[in-house]
């Protein structure tokens, strides 16, 4: 049987971005604070090798591929969530309790990371992405702290977790993208512009972006130096496309990158959008969804 959110530890109480003088802080008085380091074989065949080269101490590597999605699957797409039950036990065993306070970071600017963020956050568990990952904690780090990263493997103490549905408010399935842009809803593709054009497409067989969606790269939200924009910067780039009242889906090419655009949102001001997580990739999967190409919707 699964259990409701934890609502007496609300993702509010987090922000859905922090920086490190936030982490640094909170550090010293949370003792339920577990840090993560997101790594995945979209950046390379053996992601643990960064994390085992250095990582914030005591961080616990999460792999995004084993423990955030589930085997590709259709129209499911290349990442679908993983069942309530194995994200339970996955977290479990890295000593991720229900009641934790998490910060995931990875080197990507948040990319990977963003998607356990994102997941534990519509969960109703405090979680947060560390602006600037373990390069803005390397750059903070006084000359004269020794231990600021450490190396090699980490072992967790493994810790009791609930089982916990999926909220279906927070998701979004190629039926729903399709009925809320009939209804002249917002649909964001994260993406970069020339895979949304339809001018290449490196993973997924079908180029191009669904109809109606609108493109917000998902990179675009972090400045020259890899940190996220100020939040009233953040509001003003998705107010040129969503407004307050509206309830608007992000997706990308399989439901990971999208997460940075919600968290994104989430932290200028707008209320979380739903992620459509079989995204590209799930639609495509479908020959009868429609597809579009050029620059504009």
């Amino acid at each position: 049987m699964s259990t409701p959110p934890l609502d007496q530890t609300p993702a509010g109480s987090v922000p859905p971005i922090v920086d490190v003088v936030w982490l640094r802080d909170r550090l010293s008085s949370d003792s339920t604070m577990v840090i993560c380091h997101v790594g995945s074989t979209m950046a390379g065949p053996e992601p643990e090798h960064d994390f085992e080269h250095r990582h914030l101490p005591g961080a616990r590597f999460v792999s995004l591929d084993d423990a955030l999605a589930a085997a590709p699957s259709g129209t499911a797409g290349r990442h679908p969530l993983p069942s309530p039950a194995e994200f339970a036990r996955e977290l479990g065993e890295l000593g991720v309790a229900d009641d934790a306070t998490v910060v995931a970071y990875d080197d990507r600017g948040g990319a990977f990371a963003g998607r356990l963020v994102w997941m534990l956050r519509i969960l109703g568990q405090r979680a947060a992405l560390l602006d600037g990952g373990i390069g803005a904690w390397v750059a903070d780090a006084s000359d004269d702290v020794s231990d600021d990263v450490e190396h090699g493997p980490v072992t967790a103490t493994p810790a009791e977790r609930a089982v916990r549905e999926w909220p279906l408010d927070a998701l979004a399935d190629a039926i729903d993208v399709a009925k809320h842009l009939a209804d002249d809803g917002v649909v964001i593709d994260s993406r970069d512009p020339a895979r949304y054009a339809g001018e290449i497409e490196p993973i997924d067989p079908v180029a191009g972006h669904v109809p109606g969606a609108v493109n917000l790269l998902f990179n675009d939200n972090l400045d020259a130096d890899g940190r996220f924009r100020s939040a009233d910067d953040l509001r003003a780039r998705f107010a040129s496309v969503v407004e307050d009242s509206d309830e608007p889906i992000v997706y990308c090419g399989s439901g990971v990158t999208a997460c940075l655009n919600a968290l994104a949102m989430e932290h200028a001001g707008f209320g979380l959008p739903r992620v459509y997580v079989g995204s590209w990739s799930g639609w495509t999967a479908d020959p009868d969804r429609p597809v579009a190409t050029g620059p504009t919707p």
